[in-house]
């Protein structure tokens, strides 16, 4: 069992995470690049019932159909993803977690939509 917290920029959103961390990666799709404004995001996926996500000002957004993703309204800060594909389960980013060391991070996700200008030079896997 993993014990992981994190807050958004600001404080106003906190994360609280006890049990298994199901998978660490980081995600090269479209969606993820605009909802978070960077070339790569990183999450790892955990169960929703080991999740608490709380704070005054956390907002969802709808980003496409089945799909709404956590945020701070007061800083902006992306702090999670959720889909009707995966009910059990939400994904939390990499980002915002208060101690990252313990995390293995197991490959890359959406590689075909990855951002030409970043170079990656690692040996995870790559899928498409």
């Amino acid at each position: 069992m993993t014990t992981l917290s994190g807050h958004c920029l600001c404080g106003g959103v906190r994360v609280r995470f006890e049990g298994d961390v199901l998978n660490a990666n980081h995600c090269h799709c479209e969606s993820c690049r605009r909802a978070t404004s960077s070339p790569v995001t990183s999450f790892f996926t955990g169960r929703q019932a080991d999740t608490l996500l709380e704070g005054e000002s956390l907002a969802f957004y709808a980003s496409s159909p089945g799909v709404r993703r956590g945020f701070c309204s007061k800083c902006g800060s992306p702090m999670s993803y959720e889909t009707e594909t995966r009910p059990e389960q939400i994904d939390l980013y990499l980002a915002c977690l208060d101690d990252l060391k313990d995390l293995v991070i197991a490959g890359h996700w959406y590689w075909s939509e990855r951002v030409p200008w970043l170079s990656v030079v690692d040996d995870l896997p790559k899928h498409k």
